[in-house]
This record gives C-alpha cells, sequence and structure tokens, in this order.
C-alpha cells in the first residue's frame, strides 16, 4: 500500500473516531508540550543569562579585580566567607600598578558605588545605585546615549562635580523636561546633568535603568569609599582569548601586589562572566539531564494507549481485515495501515504538543521575568518522538492484524 494512501486512511479513521483518538493522543502531546516548553525556557535562560545578565552586571570580555565576588551564586561557607571579609580592599594604588604593569592591550577602570538618595527640586530618589567610575566604564559597558553625551577624561581629572543618569531615573525626577544641564543632588552634593544612558530594561524583573554615574574624583568619591579605596577595577579585552590572557596576567601581577608564596590562596577576586555564569549552568546541565526521563515517562504511556486504542481497532475492524485479505491485500499491506495509522495517531499529538509547547512559554515569557527561546532542535525532536512512539506502539496491532486468518475474519460478527 502507498504511503500516501495509508496516512489517507489513517486520517479517515482519526476523523471517524475523534473522541478517541484525542484520549489516544494525549499523552504524546503532554509530552511534546512539556519537552518544548521547558526546552524553550532554558534556552532562553541561557541566552538570557550569557548576553544580559553577564554583560549587565560585568561585561562582555571583562573580569573586575575585587576584594570579594560581587556576585555570589550557590552555597557560601562559612569559612569561605570569612575569608572574603579578611581580604585587603582594593586600592588605586593597586590600580595604578596592574595599569602600568599589563602588557596585554585592554581597557582598564575603576569603580566605586554606594546606595544614595539623588533629587532635584524636591523630588527624591532614594536607594539608588550611585557609581564613580573613570570615563572608559562606559566603553566597557558599551551604554549608548539617550541624551546628552558621557563624561569625559579631562572631566575625571578635574574632579567635576557632573552625573550621567540611568533612563529610569531621568523619567522619574524630571517626568519629560529636558535634564541637560539641570543640576540635581547626589547624595546631597550638587551635580550637573550632562547626559542620559538609553534604556535597558530589566533583569529579572529589576530595572537596570535607576542608578548615577559620576567621576571617580567627583565630591561624591567620598561617600562611596574612603580616601583612595576603589570596590572595583575592571579590565576589558576585544575577545574571550585576549581577556583569559590578561586575566592570568592580572593575577600573577596582583600576586606579586600583595607579596603572595606559591602556596598562599589569593586575597583578592578576579570575577568574570564564566564564574558567574557556572552556577546557572550548572542548574541548566541537571534541567536538561532530567528532561528525557520526565518526557520519556509521558511518551510511554501515551505510546501504551494508542498500544491498547489500535488493539481495540483491530478487534474492531477484524471482518474490514478480512475482506481487504479476501481481495489480495497481502500481510504486509495490512501490518503497515495500521503501523502508519498509529504514527500518524502520535505525530498528530506531537504536532498539538509543539503548538502548546511553544504558546506555554511565549505565555511564561509574556507574564513573567523569565524569558523563553524556542531551539529549532527541540521541534525536530517532538516530530521525531512523535513518529518513533507511533511506530513502536503500533507494531504489536499491526502484527495481530496481520496474521488474522481471512475467512475466521470474515465470519467474526
Amino acid at each position: 500500500m502507498p504511503l500516501f494512501e495509508a496516512v489517507r486512511l489513517a486520517f479517515s479513521s482519526i476523523r471517524a473516531q475523534k473522541l478517541k483518538s484525542f484520549f489516544s493522543l494525549v499523552g504524546v502531546l503532554i509530552g511534546v508540550t512539556f519537552l518544548i516548553a521547558v526546552v524553550s525556557i532554558v534556552q532562553g535562560m541561557n541566552v538570557y543569562m550569557t548576553d544580559k545578565f553577564a554583560g549587565a552586571l560585568i561585561g562582555i570580555n571583562t573580569f573586575s579585580v575585587r576584594s570579594q565576588p560581587n556576585i555570589q551564586m550557590g552555597n557560601t561557607t562559612e569559612e569561605q566567607w570569612r575569608q572574603w571579609q579578611r581580604n585587603p580592599r582594593i586600592t588605586n594604588a593597586d590600580a595604578a600598578f596592574l595599569q602600568e604593569r599589563m602588557t596585554t592591550p585592554v581597557r582598564f577602570a575603576r569603580e566605586g558605588w554606594n546606595r544614595l538618595t539623588v533629587g532635584w527640586r524636591g523630588r527624591d530618589a532614594t536607594d539608588i545605585n550611585v557609581h564613580t567610575v573613570d570615563a572608559s566604564f562606559f566603553e566597557i559597558k558599551r551604554w549608548d546615549v539617550a541624551e546628552g553625551r558621557f563624561f569625559t577624561p579631562q572631566e575625571v581629572t578635574a574632579s567635576a562635580d557632573v552625573v550621567v543618569l540611568g533612563y529610569e531615573l531621568a523619567e522619574r525626577l524630571f517626568q519629560g523636561r529636558d535634564p541637560l544641564g539641570q543640576t540635581v543632588a547626589v547624595g546631597g552634593l550638587p551635580h550637573r546633568v550632562v547626559g542620559v544612558v538609553a534604556e535597558q530594561g530589566n533583569l529579572f524583573g529589576i530595572s537596570l535603568d535607576k542608578f548615577a554615574v559620576t567621576p571617580i574624583t567627583s565630591p561624591v568619591r567620598r561617600l562611596a569609599n574612603r580616601p583612595q579605596i576603589i570596590d572595583a577595577f575592571h579590565v576589558q579585552a576585544d575577545d574571550l582569548p585576549t581577556m583569559r590572557a590578561a586575566e592570568e596576567e592580572a593575577n600573577a601581577l596582583m600576586r606579586v601586589r600583595r607579596g603572595l608564596r606559591p602556596a598562599d590562596v589569593n586575597n583578592f577576586h578576579l570575577e568574570t562572566s564564566e564564574a558567574a555564569l557556572s552556577e546557572w549552568e550548572k542548574i541548566s546541565t541537571i534541567l536538561f539531564m532530567a528532561l528525557p526521563g520526565l518526557v520519556a515517562i509521558s511518551l510511554v504511556v501515551g505510546g501504551i494507549v494508542i498500544m491498547n486504542i489500535m488493539l481495540m481497532a483491530v478487534a474492531e475492524r477484524t471482518r474490514e481485515i478480512g475482506i481487504r485479505k479476501a481481495l489480495g491485500a497481502k500481510g504486509r499491506d495490512i501490518m503497515a495501515q495500521f503501523i502508519v495509522e498509529s504514527a500518524t495517531l502520535s505525530v498528530t499529538g506531537a504536532i498539538l504538543g509543539i503548538g502548546t509547547g511553544i504558546l506555554l512559554a511565549f505565555t511564561v515569557r509574556e507574564f513573567t521575568p523569565l524569558p523563553a527561546a524556542v531551539a529549532p532542535w527541540s521541534i525536530f525532536l517532538g516530530v521525531g518522538l512523535g513518529v518513533a512512539v507511533g511506530m513502536i506502539a503500533g507494531i504489536l496491532p499491526a502484527r495481530q492484524a496481520s496474521r488474522l486468518d481471512p475467512i475466521e475474519a470474515l465470519r467474526h460478527e
């Protein structure tokens, strides 16, 4: 029997018994829905964590020299926490030592920060991240300007009292008015607004646009850190191999700077996006490892249901099978008909599962902070699983149908 004809007969049978067919494909539908939805969410999280999380909090091809980690994921022991607390703070002298001696081509920027109040004409925004930085910080972060400009190295050298605002902070303070040239109070100290950073959105529902940035030499520095102390020294390369070479060089120089012996552990921390993402990679690996087992349960149940339904179909269509054999149909034709019918039923469930899985994934993305990105390979895998489950489930009923004696089958009532 030609494949097209077998598929046509299979769809005719499905249309004739809609309710029974629907319950037959529910197991496959649920399994493929779960596969598509979970893969889409995990895949979206991978892209989100790599591009936005690491890029927003650390920077692309960037590492930061700190006294302790800024991003802590996973369990931290009490001993480790105390070790970090004992580490000496990073200083301007440390940053200058690295900047003078590193030979790898990189960009540098010092940073200090604190949570302060930013106000303008009676409007106050509290608990705002205020960063005191070098002018190269904007290049490392790869921010775009919505209005005005970023401050210059000359303004840093001159200790200018200028400030660049995050998009949401500017909207909140000025409510549609032009912020450029206005004087805002940053921690109670007057600073002139020279620019507004383009909107960046949010990270897990937390706004990335509620901040202010001033020169590291501005009056605000006294509110961020003690004299000569900084929170981080950022180092950025043009590509990942160069960044790794720079990281190794910075590690060696800092150990020399701190007078550490070969057996001593570092009393400083080099933070990279890879380190920050390591815990998420562990979680995503566990999810992908658990996924086949969870999907298999639904598919096995779906396959068993399809097999039972097809066995019932063989019993109900015994006389039809006898007529086909009497008219010259061979055993392999009968077997092919039932296997194709079972596979068609299963693939229909898989296709519906793909649709509901994509719908579920995008619903999650729309109404929660979790992202979703549909992986094309998961769609092909869903269809492949549908075909496989249907064919395997249809083998036993097909063999039973193909072995029926045509005379006995014709006598069946």
